[in-house]
């Protein structure tokens, strides 16, 4: 059956209609609200009118509300300037906390060079390089006792930011209660006041009070759930978006992510005979004030199944901004062969690619389900004259309203985000390839080893390991190309065959994006935004620091016997996927599917 099934059928002007039906009656959808609460329950009745049955789930969850803050000017002159608290702020005593301002730029730990913040109040930047959670995380590593985070936008910009710091990923465990929850208090003001700041801070030092207000605690929150099943197919694609926002209509923030969902859910329940593999709509929540509570806990609460039968998850957030005239799309790059096809039939726009991190509700990357996430994105000139606003300068305030969604640009969403669906829900093979992944693996343990204060940690063997999987994986791709044109002309081994392809990509992925995308692996989340999954491996990111310190030193036994595990662990992983390949391809050639390519 043809895709033009679906992308011919979804409509904007029903998007837009949601939209604007959320927006006008159930803004500032906090998690652990009553609107919160009314989101959830109004997402499961927009599912089952389209015919798909829908379920709320409730759970408890750490969340904030925060509240208008106080930002006072001491020296060298005496200023008030208008702030908002951070969600999951610290609150400050009475009267505040006071302290000298000194600018870091982005917050990234690079910023801190020759800076000694200790004691001090840290003015930064409120962009995504690093993401406020992990700014604030570095921040407190260095010794600050409190930040202020400058909104983006254009100079003159008078609007005030919401926003978490808390790094934290899901509820907390015993050990991220310990070591990932926020450590100072926090507020947001607007670039223009932000600017100030940093004039004030260059002409020579600044004292400042910094004043919160925020109730931190347990609520009960909901997320909601509906499902397409394909006629006895246990797989499935998960689709997901939050439901929850900040204060305001919050249009791009996520009401226009989740009437594309509910279209989606319409049309391809039309067509759910056709599906080889079926389709759960997630409408997460706790993702804006909780840090990701909801993916997280259904994660947690269904891990066996998605462990099994769960083979992608598109992730859908913030579509169609206004003023956006190019796409991007991340992914695990075992996916970019197959989307970026489907992107070139049906976009005429600038397109490119970046590999996904664990940012967003990416909360299934320990499980090993690869995630794509595309959506509308600015020039770089738009992001340098709004000081890297990559999601709109409304975004995360009471300014995101519905004329920030371009519902023009939003049918080419919908018709990519329906092609994309209908390729992983009827593929008769999964429509992945791991070579790219195989050499993007070796490349950087080649990169990783080519230092020889390192030499010790044996990362050559891995890379040599790699390269044998890159190997592997490019003959299992030939003979995957091969089954799918077997499969068209109904050859009678087709079924078995791709049965054991599927679960032989299924398996690579479960082994391989632990490692590819994340530090903790497979039980654990990393903190939000964390530093070292700006690299591949990120397991192995403190390899450069271990090269730095003095060979003998407590330090760098300490990480170095650390490091020797990582380095373990991505071998055996590396070990693992050579042996599914080659498990999968002496299935198929021993058995009736027998392929001469697949030899």
């Amino acid at each position: 059956m043809s895709e033009h099934l679906v992308v011919d059928s979804v409509s904007a002007e029903n998007v837009r209609a949601r939209v604007t039906y959320i927006c006008e009656n159930i803004p500032s959808r906090l998690a652990g609200s009553d609107n919160g609460r009314r989101m959830a329950e109004d997402n499961a009745e927009a599912l089952r009118a389209v015919g798909v049955p829908a379920e709320v789930h409730e759970l408890q969850g750490l969340v904030s509300f925060p509240q208008p803050g106080k930002l006072q000017v001491l020296a060298p002159l005496a200023m008030s300037i208008e702030a908002y608290t951070s969600g999951h702020s610290l609150v400050t005593p009475p009267g505040g906390i006071s302290g000298e301002l000194i600018y870091v730029g982005s917050g990234s730990i690079d910023n801190y060079r020759d800076k000694d913040v200790t004691g001090k109040i840290i003015l930064c930047e409120i962009s995504y390089s690093p993401a406020r959670m992990e700014k604030q995380r570095i921040a407190a590593l260095q010794g600050a006792c409190g930040a202020v985070m400058m909104n983006w936008g254009n100079p003159d910009d008078t609007t005030l930011p919401f926003g978490s710091i808390k790094p934290a990923w899901g509820n907390p465990t015993p050990e991220t209660l310990r070591d990932e929850m926020p450590r100072m208090p926090s507020v947001g003001v607007s670039r223009s006041s932000g600017l100030k700041l940093k004039a004030l801070c260059e002409q020579g030092p600044v004292q400042v009070t910094i004043e919160t207000n925020v109730d931190n605690g347990w609520r009960p929150v909901q997320i909601t759930i509906g499902e397409i099943q394909a006629p006895g197919r246990e797989d499935f694609v998960i689709v997901g978006g939050h439901q929850d926002s900040w204060y305001g209509p919050a249009a791009t923030d996520n009401a226009a992510g989740n009437a594309c969902m509910v279209e989606l859910a319409r049309v391809f329940n039309v067509q759910r005979h056709h599906l080889k593999r079926g389709i759960v709509f997630g409408f997460w929540t706790g993702h804006e004030t909780g840090t990701m509570i909801g993916s997280t806990w259904y994660a947690d609460q269904n891990w066996d199944r998605l462990r099994s039968h769960a083979i992608a998850y598109l992730l859908i957030d913030q579509p169609a901004c206004t003023g956006t005239t190019r796409w991007r799309t991340t992914s695990n790059i075992e996916m970019r062969r197959f989307h970026q096809q489907i992107e070139q039939r049906y976009l005429t726009v600038p397109r490119d690619w970046k590999p996904q991190k664990k940012g967003g509700d990416a909360s299934f990357f320990g499980l090993g389900v690869p995630m794509l996430y595309g959506m509308g994105a600015f020039t770089e000139t738009d992001l340098h004259n709004t000081a890297d606003a990559n999601l709109g300068w409304w975004h995360h305030s009471m300014e995101c309203t519905i004329d920030k969604v371009d519902f023009q640009w939003m049918q080419p969403h919908l018709r990519v985000y329906a092609a994309w669906l209908w390729e992983l829900c009827t593929a008769p093979i999964l429509p992945f390839e791991f070579t790219a992944v195989a050499r993007q693996f070796a490349a950087r343990l080649e990169e990783l080893d080519s230092n020889p204060a390192v030499a010790y940690l044996e990362l050559g063997v891995v890379a040599k390991q790699s390269w044998r999987l890159e190997q592997l994986a490019a003959r299992l791709d030939v003979c995957a190309q091969d089954w799918r044109v077997r499969y068209r002309t109904d050859n009678p081994d087709s079924e078995h065959a791709a049965d054991i392809l599927n679960h032989c990509l299924k398996r690579l992925s479960n082994i391989l994006i632990p490692i590819q995308s994340t530090v903790k692996g497979v039980y654990g989340h990393d903190p939000y935004g964390f530093t070292p999954q700006l690299s591949t491996i990120p397991c192995l990111y403190e390899t450069q620091r271990l090269a730095e310190l003095a060979l003998g030193s407590e330090e760098q036994l300490i990480l170095e016997t650390h490091l020797r595990r990582q380095r373990n662990r991505v071998a055996d992983a590396v070990s693992d996927a050579c042996n599914t390949v080659e498990d999968a391809l002496a299935q198929l050639n021993n058995g009736s599917a027998h392929s001469p390519r697949c030899s």
